[in-house]
């Protein structure tokens, strides 16, 4: 498959025979009201980069066509499946439903976290990230399987939201095995 640079993919009117002919990983995104659009658009970039199979947009998180998504995204939008759900708990049971073995992990603060980097992933999986104040909701923490956090040393208590997702993603693409 010819690897595309961000001025190409940023013109470019993606065929669905090219869009089906990427090899997906089991990987899916579900957004629980990530607001900021550009927020929304860098993640949709970091899920064609991993391949992943799907992005949730939950709640009040916006959707394409949306210029700011498709500016940060470079019109990665185009090449990752996605579907808006009311909230990212129906997104998960609609998610468990079709995929069984679907292990669903939270990033977010919790006093029921766990640093992520002493978490067993497989595939598939899902990771939830939510708005960047509030964070995951309490009724979507409750249907995870697990919380993760990134250790914080400074005085600042979060990370970027996308910046967060990205962390966690290319950790579990780096040792996940398939179920």
């Amino acid at each position: 498959m010819q690897k595309l640079k961000p001025v190409d993919l940023r013109v470019m009117k993606v065929e669905e025979e090219e869009r089906k002919k990427v090899k997906k990983n089991p990987v899916f995104i579900i957004l629980d009201n990530v607001l900021d659009t550009y927020n929304i658009g860098a993640i949709f970039r970091l899920a064609e980069a991993v391949a992943a199979e799907k992005v949730y947009l939950c709640g009040e998180t916006e959707t394409p066509p949306n210029h700011r998504i498709k500016k940060a995204s470079i019109n990665t939008t185009e090449w990752v499946d996605w579907e808006y759900v009311n909230s990212a708990s129906e997104a998960i049971k609609a998610l468990r439903a079709q995929v069984p073995q679907v292990q669903v992990v939270a990033v977010e603060q919790d006093a029921r976290s766990v640093p992520y980097t002493e978490v067993s992933y497989t595939f598939p999986i899902a990771l939830v990230v939510g708005h960047e104040t509030d964070g995951v909701s309490q009724e979507t923490l409750a249907a995870c399987d697990r919380i993760v956090e990134i250790p914080m040393w400074g005085v600042n208590t979060s990370l970027n939201v996308m910046v967060s997702l990205g962390i966690v993603l290319y950790r579990v693409m780096s040792v996940a095995s398939k179920a």
